[in-house]
């Protein structure tokens, strides 16, 4: 069987997720299309991960692509978790996970409505949703805040978890909202503040039109293996949280060649991708907390000392804000309360890392500017460096 090794993956990242400066893109779509979707979780998140690909990193240029142009588009996806996509991607991930999250959502609000044992049913939220959209379409964009003053059904409370030690009263404004979101008709628009924040305004959208799923599956596994690969099966269904079945069948359908990994484990490529890739110039990155990078395998130990781990994963299993050197994770970063940022090395990587790390975060710094990052899952190094 063929063998590629952990340094041959460790290369391939480097260059195929565009963190290698030589590598970098000029476009935001061609750094998602790269790495197939951006974790969005963390508003954050996709700009730092965007930037840190960018030959001129640009704030404005992710703006654009996601408020103006609408290039980019955010979808509650993979493994039930928001990610952002370029429109060419967008289609086969709301058929192969959009579609069916977005159905276990409206299921899940159903549920808590009948629940609550004050009549509210489906032709209840219905009306709402309704009601929502006809809200929205005067003003163009809107905060839930403003919604719900102009739709006094969306201020309604339900009791959830009830008769257990976890029973609250909550509002359904945020709950019909996630779901229209889900179901493609609304989208997250500019938010309140800064690029760091997450209090988005809403706007009308179009739902994605039907197609395959199986077709779907396919051509998510097939670009997904272009730019993780070599992987495993069990990689690509941590990856899209598709069933057994599912990922098998698209991985038969891709027809990926077989490859054996530094681990022992089985591996595949897309077809005719065993050629071997000469190193790069040397690198060093400062990637965000859920960078797609550090999520993009459910193993990591090819580019992750299984030392570190306790340090930059949180109890739930998010990775912290991580630094990097030629294609490992040998660290993490945090910025502190002047807005410094800061790092720790976890593995000793001599004296050309060190001088390349610090002159990548001070590249950060400078296209940062004022801002002010706090990741949303905390980890203990980065909790660490900033106290």
């Amino acid at each position: 069987m063929y063998h590629i090794d952990d340094e041959q993956r460790r290369i391939r990242l480097g260059r195929r997720h565009l963190l290698v400066p030589s590598d970098r893109a000029t476009s935001v779509v061609a750094v998602a299309d790269a790495v197939v979707a951006l974790h969005a979780t963390d508003a954050a998140t996709v700009f730092l991960s965007a930037c840190a690909r960018l030959t001129a990193p640009d704030v404005g240029a992710v703006e654009r692509a996601l408020y103006e142009d609408v290039s980019l588009v955010r979808l509650l996806s993979m493994r039930n978790t928001l990610f952002t996509m370029s429109r060419a991607v967008a289609p086969a991930v709301d058929t192969s996970n959009a579609r069916r999250v977005a159905a276990k959502e409206r299921q899940r609000l159903l549920k808590q409505l009948r629940e609550d044992g004050n009549g509210l049913d489906e032709r209840w939220l219905a009306d709402v949703e309704q009601q929502t959209i006809a809200a929205l379409a005067p003003r163009g964009r809107a905060t839930g805040s403003e919604l719900s003053a102009a739709v006094p059904a969306l201020r309604t409370k339900i009791t959830v978890f009830p008769g257990t030690k976890q029973e609250t009263v909550q509002g359904v404004a945020s709950r019909v909202i996630r779901v229209l979101a889900a179901d493609g008709r609304i989208r997250r628009d500019l938010p309140r503040g800064s690029w760091t924040s997450s209090q988005f305004r809403w706007t009308a959208a179009e739902p994605w039109p039907a197609s395959d799923p199986a077709q779907a599956r396919v051509e998510v596994a097939r670009r997904w293996l272009r730019s993780y690969g070599p992987a495993t099966e069990g990689d690509l269904k941590w990856w899209t949280g598709w069933g057994v079945r599912e990922t098998r069948d698209a991985l038969a359908a891709i027809a990926p060649e077989e490859v054996l990994l530094d681990s022992g484990a089985v591996g595949w490529v897309v077809p005719g991708d065993l050629a071997v890739e000469p190193p790069p110039e040397p690198w060093a990155a400062l990637l965000p907390a859920l960078d797609p990078s550090a999520m993009g395998w459910a193993d990591r130990t090819f580019q992750l000392p299984s030392n570190h781990r306790a340090a930059l994963f949180d109890r739930s299993g998010n990775i912290g804000p991580t630094v990097w050197w030629n294609g490992g994770i040998v660290g993490g970063w945090a910025q502190s309360t002047n807005g410094e940022l800061v790092w720790r090395l976890l593995s000793d990587v001599g004296k050309e890392a060190s001088d390349l790390i610090g002159s990548e975060a001070s590249r950060m710094s400078a296209w940062m500017g004022d801002a002010r990052i706090t990741p949303r899952f905390r980890t203990p190094l980065e909790r660490e460096l900033t106290a």
